[in-house]
């Protein structure tokens, strides 16, 4: 147990370092197809925080060969929108009240995020519907959630362009080229093409580790995918929410973690739903129907102008009641 735990921190740490170069290298790419720093951060930027979780996903139901590798790709889909619904906006919510020092504090893009949860609400629902139920042509369903991203990410980039162009002088240095204030385009193709193959080895290596952890913790592999699978992956995002609300810059942190739960709603979904008998247990129903009461929620307070800093902070607790729920019911 112990080499498969140093293994599986190990890959999550470099997940997270590649995933950071990734961002940085994505957000340069959006200032030079000079997009609006919304749609940087809830598609460029969210593509590279919530891709951990996506290629979990891919390596577990697309190149996994045994049930157990199917479960835990299953419970990554599920787990990482659970994270980000909770944990995510809770930790906006911990970094806008003590930057404001206030708990009635509301955060920037508080409308845009009501939006996009809309979206992400309707494909959830269909996403856990399709869990309990049992037809042969389940499979083909899988399309529909990837057109459904494509579209999402085609309307999120019309309404953000007329916000205008993210200010290269607000980016921090790419990492590959410390010494130079613009990069150079080759430098920006090199290190994004270096972390995404980081994370596609540290995927793999992560996911091998779940599912040896599973048996000797006498957990299910989806259900161990569920707990430790999302937290890992969906540190980019946490991490970087913390950062932008730091400076100011609370709307990306909003935007940020709204498209990646948009990604973690279509694509991973869509691997699963393609790959696997996408048949839910327990624990996953559970998963399922927190994240949608989480976003309802959400959805409730950003209409009723109550969505606070004190407000996001509810997601621990929701959390905290998810937690207690699977270790009951296993």
């Amino acid at each position: 147990m112990f080499s498969a735990i140093s293994l599986l921190i190990v890959s999550a740490v470099a997940i997270y370092v590649a995933c950071t170069w990734f961002i940085n290298a994505v957000e340069w790419l959006g200032s030079r197809l000079k997009m609006g720093s919304i749609a940087i951060g809830s598609v460029l930027a969210a593509v590279g925080t919530a891709l951990p979780e996506s290629v979990v996903t891919f390596v577990a139901v697309v190149l996994g060969d045994t049930p157990a590798s199917k479960e835990v790709g299953v419970g990554a889909a599920m787990g990482g929108p659970l994270v980000l619904s909770t944990l995510a906006y809770a930790t906006i919510g911990v970094v806008l009240a003590l930057t404001s020092r206030s708990l009635i504090s509301r955060p920037a893009g508080g409308r845009n995020v009501v939006g996009d949860q809309t979206w992400f609400l309707v494909i959830f629902a269909l996403k856990v519907a399709l869990g309990v139920l049992v037809f042969s042509w389940k499979p083909w369903l899988g399309w529909a959630f990837l057109v459904a991203y494509v579209v999402f990410v085609v309307l999120e980039v019309r309404q953000a362009s007329c916000a205008g162009a993210h200010r290269s002088d607000e980016l921090d240095r790419l990492r590959l080229q410390p010494s130079r204030s613009v990069p150079a385009g080759w430098a920006i193709g090199v290190q994004t093409a270096g972390t995404l193959a980081v994370i596609f080895v540290a995927s793999q290596v992560f996911v091998a580790q779940l599912e040896n952890l599973g048996p000797d913790l006498g957990l299910s592999p989806a259900v161990v995918a569920l707990l430790f699978a999302p937290v890992a992956t969906e540190l980019p995002e946490i991490l970087n929410a913390v950062i932008w609300v730091r400076q100011g810059k609370t709307e990306l942190a909003m935007a940020n973690i709204a498209g990646s739960m948009m990604i973690q709603a279509t694509i991973p979904s869509a691997l699963g739903i393609g790959f696997t008998p996408w048949h839910f247990d327990s624990s996953l129903l559970i998963a399922g129907t927190v994240t949608l009461a989480a976003v309802a929620l959400l959805m409730l307070l950003g209409r009723l102008r109550r969505l606070t800093a004190g407000a996001l902070l509810g997601g621990f607790g929701i959390y905290a009641g998810f937690l207690t729920a699977v270790l009951i019911v296993n």
